[in-house]
């Protein structure tokens, strides 16, 4: 048994550090979706009033799985890391089966959208996850550190900043790992498509008859007989069917012309600024992209801003900043998924994405010139060749510094 006990620690600090620094990174990534996620669980549990905390949260949140991740895998003040990692799952867990019993939010959020898994599959990931923490605390006066106490601190003070920066940079900027349904290269109308013999949902149905003021529900089988009057109609979901990743996507003029397939089959460059919400709308770019807009005209490029405002809001939006491109209303959930900046830019042609921009990365003018296509594939690619450098070196920088101060103290001791 004495034997089994240091692979037994190694393993469930290997799945608990690997698990919660994968958590912490990819909502880093997107910072601003885990925010969408505090606010659904808040609405579903009545506090709606305390959505005003969930994009704080959502940042504490994944710099604390991240550093305590990274602090269970390379044994850093274990002490401290593994009881904070025992008490998240002691909170989460109980959580997490209350959820998948009860349902209030479909998709819990714990991976993001880089990994969207059920609400049972979460609980029982816990489970795991518990278990494993459990082992963790339990033998941590076994696992001692060889690094001063001063150097774990350090350490793990490095990961919490670096997660940090990354949690920033990816809600100022246009994240380089999209996990979402419309990322850079997606085409829309694929991912609207239902394969063939793909499960339906699957509804039960039942209607409200009365008769002598005592009404009763009967199944489509088995109806009363024409003594009965009609009251209404019930439909319950019994089984969700397959759901294409693009469901929601749709453009709607002033007019209420339906303009989504002229888009879609589109062979010119689309470009479509999105703004869910113009009250919340930051406008402190909106003369660059009012120059953007002209010079798609000029092109013959079609602009469109697509918004889920109010009438009220849209008008308001027009005497402020006089724009000479058509406002179209799309659903707000969509446009959140589309781009988390408010506003940003998305350019579509032949209904494939051949660029998005938030707010602070939308292009000059001179950028859309000559072969846009080319320019956007360049850039994506420059842009996904800097990140998985980057954090590559930093990696690797941060694994060779905790080995080459263990094996200082390692020397010291001799």
């Amino acid at each position: 048994m004495k034997r089994l006990t240091p692979t037994l620690m190694i393993v469930c600090r290997l799945i608990i550090g690997a698990t919660f620094i994968f958590s912490g990174f990819v909502k880093a990534v997107d910072p601003l979706g885990s925010t969408y996620k505090f606010i659904d669980y808040f609405n579903a549990f009545g506090i709606g009033w305390a959505s005003g905390l969930a994009f704080g949260l959502s940042v504490v949140q994944c710099m604390a799985e991240f550093a305590i991740g990274v602090a269970v895998l390379f044994n850093l003040s274990i002490r401290l890391s593994s009881g904070l990692a025992l008490a998240f799952m002691v909170f989460f867990t109980p959580l997490t089966l209350y959820i998948a019993i009860k349902n209030p939010v479909s998709d819990c959020g714990c991976f993001g959208d880089a990994l969207v898994i059920t609400n049972w599959q979460t609980f029982f990931k816990n489970i795991v996850l518990l278990a494993c923490a459990i082992v963790v605390f339990a033998l941590r006066k076994q696992s001692a550190s060889r690094l001063k106490k001063s150097e774990q601190w350090w350490l793990c003070g490095v990961a919490v900043l670096a997660i940090g920066i990354f949690c920033c940079h990816s809600y100022r900027h246009t994240q380089v790992l999209d996990f979402r349904p419309y990322s850079v290269g997606t085409c829309i109308q694929e991912k609207m498509e239902r394969p063939a013999g793909a499960p339906a949902d699957v509804w039960e149905s039942s209607f409200v008859y009365e008769k002598d003021g005592v009404q009763e529900e009967f199944l489509i089988n088995d109806l009363p007989d024409s003594t009965w009057s009609f009251v209404e109609a019930k439909h319950v979901l019994i089984k969700k069917g397959y759901e294409p990743p693009i469901h929601d996507f749709s453009i709607v003029n002033a007019d209420g012309e339906d303009l989504t397939e002229d888009v879609l089959n589109s062979p010119d460059y689309n470009f479509l600024l999105v703004a869910y919400n113009l009250d919340k709308s930051d406008l402190s770019t909106i003369d660059s992209i009012n120059r953007l807009a002209l010079y798609c005209q000029t092109m013959g490029y079609p602009f469109y801003m697509l918004t889920a405002s109010t009438d009220d809001a849209i008008e308001n939006f027009r005497e402020a900043t006089e724009p000479t491109y058509d406002i179209c209303i799309c659903d707000e959930t969509t446009l959140k998924t589309i781009v988390r900046s408010n506003p940003g830019l998305m350019v579509v042609k032949d209904g494939v994405i051949i660029g998005k921009w938030n707010m602070l990365d939308i292009p000059q003018t001179s950028f859309f010139e000559g072969n846009l296509l080319a320019k956007c594939i360049d850039f994506q690619m420059q842009r996904q060749t800097r990140f998985y450098t980057l954090l590559l070196i930093l990696s690797l920088a941060f694994i060779a510094t905790i080995y080459l101060l263990a094996r200082k103290s390692r020397q010291s001791d001799y």
